[in-house]
């Protein structure tokens, strides 16, 4: 007697992301053991190869690459067949749907539906590039760009498919705005002793971005608020500071793994855990509860030369994220008198104006600020 083994996404990598199907690493008719790899799942903060959950053979596939996925969506199906005549039953693949004609509709992915949705566009007139004349994402963008493309407008780009990261952040992105009124305020910080700090450090010196998750935690401690998240019944405050650090990656996007428990390190530890984390990240090696969890995030921009970043998106369903520019030596007035060079960077924090106000996004800084500049 046959049985089958459905393929779907584990709960611990479902949490805060938005899915779609990756590669498939193995087809219709393959022999899988259980915990082998069998298909890549792509969210919006990390690229995970889930396992097979069952020794068998890949009957079904039911999601195709490219396509979004709900957490209770299976993405196939794993059987095994009862011993007939004293061997296993061979299994017959289904054979593939024949190529529809020029203009028809195929069976429409849930992303190209939407996709198709949004631009208003009819599906039948779309020449399909798939397996079997499958619209794809990149069939609909072609074909909405000519639509919308002016009479007599030779424009000839090459157009270039989202990634499945780009897509994904764009949503996250879009979202935020539409979710939290955005209120920035901006600082200016010397950096002038934790350079001192820096040079005078015997080993390994820490890199920057090890300092401003110390002075962050002890803003967070100090306006608890900002490390909290935003229900319609009340407001979430953490203990625990979970700090994300967005890290850009080479081939594009973004992503931004979560230094946990932040509030229990020293700075040579935080300097550890950040460097490993960001290796981990460019290595495309996160796994998911390394990406999950945060409770706030900074993003370091001025590593890539920016000056000035504000507003800078929140990461829902966070409260507010730290925005740090580049450092540069700049003329400042002395106390006592004169001019001096001064190692400066402006310093913003983007709220959620739902959850604080202008006085505690000022005090936040305020005790960053001072962390930095009295670091000792």
């Amino acid at each position: 007697m046959a049985s089958t083994t459905d393929i779907v996404i584990p709960p611990d990598q479902s949490e805060g992301t938005t899915h779609q199907v990756g590669q498939w690493l193995k087809q219709v008719g393959d022999a899988v053991r259980k915990d082998e790899p069998l298909v890549e799942i792509i969210t919006d903060k990390v690229t995970v190869e889930l396992a097979a959950p069952a020794d068998g053979v890949l009957l079904e596939i039911l999601k195709q690459p490219g396509e979004e996925l709900a957490v209770s969506d299976v993405l196939g199906r794993i059987g095994t067949a009862a011993p007939a005549t004293g061997r296993t039953a061979e299994f017959v693949p289904p054979r593939p749907a024949p190529a529809a004609p020029s203009g028809e509709a195929t069976e429409l992915s849930p992303a190209v539906r939407r996709l198709i949705q949004e631009r208003g566009l009819d599906a039948a007139a779309i020449r399909g590039s798939g397996r079997g004349g499958r619209i794809t994402v990149q069939d609909v963008e072609t074909h909405a760009s000519r639509r919308d493309e002016p009479a007599g407008l030779a424009l000839k780009g090459r157009l270039v498919p989202h990634s499945a990261m780009r897509r994904s952040i764009a949503e996250h992105m879009v979202r935020s705005m539409h979710t939290a009124p955005h209120v920035t305020a901006v600082f200016e910080a010397d950096f002038s002793r934790v350079a001192a700090h820096r040079e005078a450090t015997p080993s390994a010196k820490p890199t920057y971005t090890a300092y401003l998750v110390r002075a962050t935690v002890a803003a967070l401690q100090a306006v608890p608020e900002a490390n909290s998240r935003w229900h319609e019944q009340g407001l979430e405050l953490f203990a625990e500071c979970n700090i994300g650090v967005a890290v850009a990656l080479e081939g594009g996007g973004l992503i931004v793994p979560v230094l946990h428990g932040a509030e229990q390190l020293e700075l040579a530890e935080t300097a550890r855990r950040l460097q490993e984390l960001t290796q981990r990240a460019r290595a495309g090696k996160l796994e998911p509860r390394e990406v999950q969890g945060g409770t706030f995030t900074i993003s370091n921009h001025g590593v890539s030369g920016s000056l000035l970043a504000a507003p800078i998106v929140i990461n829902q369903p966070q409260s507010a994220i730290l925005g740090v520019g580049k450092l540069e030596q700049r003329v400042r007035v002395n106390p006592a008198g004169g001019f001096a060079a001064r190692l400066m960077a402006y310093v913003t924090l983007t709220i959620d104006h739902r959850v604080l106000d202008g006085f505690q996004a000022n005090a936040f800084l305020t005790r960053w600020v001072a962390t930095i500049e009295q670091w000792s």
